[in-house]
Parts: C-alpha cells; structure tokens; sequence
C-alpha cells in the first residue's frame, strides 16, 4: 500500500479545487492507496477573495481524512507543517498549484518534505501562468516550480507554460476528469420546476464564478443581439460575483435584456449544482482566456452540451460540431454560435459527448500520478 498525501483546498474550503481534491483522495483510496489531504486553515487573506465566504456551509465529505491546517501567509506555520510531512513520511505527495500567491506556502513547505529523501513530490499544475496578471507573479511561481518532482498538467496550454520554467521535469498531460461527485442528472422539468425555471424556453448555462477573463460580459452582449433578442432563447446565469456586479447589470440595463436573463448570482451549493447542470439545453463558456475548464467535466458528466470559445484547450476539449459549438470570443460570434446549435441534431450530439465523456477518467489521472512517482523512485 502506498501512503499518499493531498495538500490543497479541501473540506471546509469550498470550490472546484476542493472538489477535485477530495474526489481524487477517493480514487486513490478505490485504488487501495491509503490517502490523507493536508488542506488550509487560511487559504486566502480578504483582499485575495472578492467572494462572501471562503467556507463551505455543507458537512464534510464522509471516508475522507483531511487535516485543517495549513496558513497560506504564516511561515512559522510552513516550517510546522513541513516538519509534520516529514515525519508522517509519504511515499507520494501530490501538490496543487494554481495561482502565484501559493508560490510562498507551498514552496516553503516543499522544501523541507524534500529533506526526508523519499517522498516524491507530483504537482498537479491548473496554471503556470494565471489568467490575470499581478506585479512579481513571475518571481513567486519560479519559487515553487522549482521544487516538484514532476507534474501533471491539464491542458497542452499550461505544459507549455511549465517548459518555459522547466524545460526538462517529467511531466504528463492528462485530461482533467469527470466531475462526477455532484449526483446523477435528473430529468429537464424537475431540474427547472426545482429551479422556478419555465420548462418550455431553450435554456443556455453560464455557470461558476464571474471574473472578467470569463467573459460574461461578452455572453450577455450577444443576448442583445438582433436574434438572440427576439428568440425564445434564455440566459441563466448561475455563480458569484468576483468583481464588481454593476458592470454587468449595466450591460443588461442598456440593452432591455431583463427578461432574458435569470440571475442567481449566489455560490451555488454542492447539493444543488445538478440542478442547474441539468435545467440547461446548452452550457457557455464565452471565455476570454483559458488554460482548462473545470465547467467542461462538469458538463460531461451531466451530459449537456457545451458552446466555448476558440481559447486554450476549450476547443480540443469540446470538438466543434460534435458536441457542441467553437466560436471567436466575440459577442456577433457566440450569438452565431448559439442560434446554430439550437439546429443541430440533438441525438447526434449526445453520441459525441458520450464519446468523449469515456476520456475524463479519475483512474487514468491516479495511475498517470503513480506512474510518475514509480520512475521517480528508480
């Protein structure tokens, strides 16, 4: 049995990344490893999290063995924690990684794990790179980039961002897998009579958090468009704000666009995301920019088909015209892009997506993580 450890976002974190982590300490348990998340006390200070809470109001996920401990901004803390891995000595430490502010935290505690000479140390990188840019991101990535073993991207977009620090680590590339811990789909009308949602309209998704390089802004200008605004087509909107709502509520006001527009700009509890995932005809993601998306699983996994944006690894991820639509990130383009879906054939689109639901495998990433640290250790 190979003792593993998680340290990232978990249990009472909320979010994708904690998400993810918790389901991969379940697939490495399913896989006989014995598996422990090492998760923070203090993951971001208030100025780093324009949200309403960085904490999860829903129990903790039974099975799990999460330690809350860690203080991304305390380094008298990185030394305890270091020393606590370094005793408990795991064979595999997988790391997560995706935003330069870890840099600090994360690196510290790395380098004294490295002291034990046995634990390898996997990163699992969503960005090398961040969406949006702050002065010295460069210097605190280099800090931790250098410490990992090897890596696991997700996305040919964030590989080619590590090579430019680390030409030579080991590294593969695997695809970010299924988010399948939200519950099964349920039926159209349940999901909407659920949701106060008319069961009748065509239903387009924007889903998760709402920052600028996502491009709702980009989205809602193609709901004013000359055919989207005369169509029976709706926009649901369903996550948080991270910046400023007037921007956008401005955009809906001067266009008249109220009543096409539903918005439940609230973080959407885990209990209830399959009922937005399963309310949509269509998920959109009108991004400006992307590495991966973690709402591209998550709609794989619920069977909805997605329209995106012709950036980072959206389009590999969601072939054109098999399980959906790719655009330009443009509001004439997305409004294109959404009138011609609701064309498409519907049977045929499912057929794809089944299809490229059968690559987002939990068990393809652990045996990736495990691959990587056995030739670590030869």
């Amino acid at each position: 049995m190979t003792k593993v450890v998680i340290l990232g976002p978990a249990h009472p974190l909320r979010g994708g990344l904690a998400s993810f982590d918790e389901r991969l300490a379940k697939a490495f348990i399913s896989k006989g490893h014995e598996c422990s998340i090492y998760t923070f006390s203090l993951q971001y200070p208030s100025f780093l999290f324009p949200g309403t809470t960085q904490y999860s109001s829903e129990p903790a996920p039974q099975g799990l063995d999460i330690h809350v401990c860690v203080n991304s901004v305390n380094p008298f803390n990185w030394i305890k924690i270091g020393k606590i891995l370094i005793k408990i000595k795991p064979d595999t430490l997988v790391v997560r990684f995706w935003l330069p502010f870890m840099g600090p935290c994360l690196g510290s505690i790395l380098r004294y794990v490295r002291r034990n000479h046995h634990t390898r140390i996997i990163c699992i990188a969503d960005n090398v790179i961040p969406h949006e840019h702050r002065v010295g991101d460069s210097m605190l990535t280099r800090y931790f980039i250098g410490v990992p073993h090897a890596f696991i991207t997700m996305s040919e977009k964030v590989r080619s961002d590590l090579k430019k620090f680390r030409p030579e680590v080991p590294e593969r590339c695997v695809a970010h897998p299924l988010y399948d811990n939200f519950g099964e789909k349920i039926d159209k009308f349940t999901a909407r009579q659920k949701l106060g949602i008319d069961p009748g309209i065509r239903l387009c998704l924007f889903f998760g958090f709402i920052r600028k390089y996502k491009g709702l802004d980009l989205l809602l200008e193609a709901f004013a468009g000359k055919f989207l605004k005369n169509a029976d087509i709706h926009l649901l909107v369903a996550g948080e704000y991270y910046e400023d709502s007037k921007f956008y509520l401005d955009i809906i006001e001067k266009n008249n666009i109220q009543e096409k527009v539903i918005l439940r700009t609230n973080f959407i509890p885990d209990s209830e995301v399959k009922y937005y995932l399963s309310a949509a005809d269509v998920v959109v993601q009108p991004y400006r920019e992307a590495t991966q998306s973690g709402v591209t699983p998550l709609a794989y996994h619920f069977e909805v088909p997605m329209i995106v944006t012709n950036v980072g690894a959206l389009p590999l991820l969601v072939p054109h015209r098999e399980v959906g639509r790719a655009c330009e990130p443009e509001p004439e383009a997305i409004e294109n892009a959404i009138a011609a879906f609701f064309n498409m054939d519907s049977l045929k689109l499912m057929e794809g997506i089944l299809r490229e639901k059968k690559k987002l495998s939990w068990d393809t990433l652990v045996e990736s993580i495990m691959s990587l640290s056995n030739d670590l250790e030869k």
